[in-house]
């Protein structure tokens, strides 16, 4: 390794933005192919959706080496990831606020097409003090644990990290389930008026998101187990729980908004 008089990380070149910039193209046009009935776009979707998946992880691998083992990410870098980190969950929280918009638009002067009321004349919603009550339960106690498993790492305990981890990752997974599940039971599409469309975009967006989340902390058990991350270094998992408690706080206002409050004229 060459020698370096400040604190910057200037990266090697890599292949992998444009491989990727290149994958999801092919994902974009595959996608607009399959939907449209051209021949040839289911192929062409799932090969670069593939290719993205591959790419993803090389380039993650790549970051992972220059942190761990050549010492790249100094705390400099690390202040601009965790700023970096910081921006990207004020984007999702304008991002889910186009979906409570949406949904409030609807619900606050549901238009006579809807029946003039909110939830619509047809749709038999969900009842929340079930499985959405439940999950609630689920994703507050996994804050819960993820947070022992972040008091965990700073106090040099190693056992209770991974526990506490490991606890998040599997709440996590059946969060996920039972959502699934949820959804299968559902009476309503998200084909069913405004109702059906805000209900199923908002919570989908959410369940994508759990995932996404419940991927990285993953990664980051992984990373623990194999020694990447100390006391005074884990800025990857300080980054999977500001995700993961931004999950948690969107989920609160999904149900207390969709599945409470919008289900109270049911």
């Amino acid at each position: 390794m060459s020698k370096h008089y400040h604190p910057w990380h200037l990266v090697d070149p890599s292949p992998w933005p444009y491989v990727g910039s290149t994958a999801l193209l092919g994902l974009t046009t595959g996608a607009a192919m399959y939907y449209h009935n051209f021949i040839g776009g289911g192929l062409l979707f799932t090969a670069s959706l593939t290719l993205v998946i591959l790419v993803m992880i090389v380039w993650w691998r790549d970051v992972v080496r220059e942190a761990s083992y050549q010492g790249h990410h100094t705390s400099v870098v690390q202040k601009g990831l965790k700023i970096g980190m910081i921006l990207f969950i004020l984007s999702e929280v304008i991002f889910f606020i186009s979906f409570f918009w949406g949904f409030f638009h609807s619900a606050l002067s549901p238009d006579i097409a809807l029946g003039s009321v909110w939830p619509p004349v047809g749709i038999e919603v969900l009842d929340p003090f079930e499985v959405p009550l439940l999950n609630t339960a689920i994703l507050l106690s996994s804050g819960a644990t993820v947070t022992w498993s972040h008091n965990a790492i700073i106090s040099g305990d190693r056992k209770n990290t991974i526990l506490g981890l490991l606890l998040t990752v599997l709440l996590g997974i059946v969060f996920s389930m039972l959502q699934a599940f949820e959804y299968f039971e559902a009476s309503f599409t998200i084909a069913d008026s405004a109702y059906g469309t805000t209900f199923f975009v908002a919570t989908g967006f959410h369940g994508l998101h759990v995932i996404i989340g419940t991927t990285f902390l993953a990664v980051c058990l992984w990373r623990v187990v194999n020694h990447h991350f100390t006391r005074h270094h884990h800025n990857g998992f300080e980054a999977a729980i500001w995700y993961w408690h931004f999950v948690d706080y969107v989920w609160i206002f999904l149900f207390i908004s969709i599945y409470w409050w919008g289900s109270l004229g049911a």
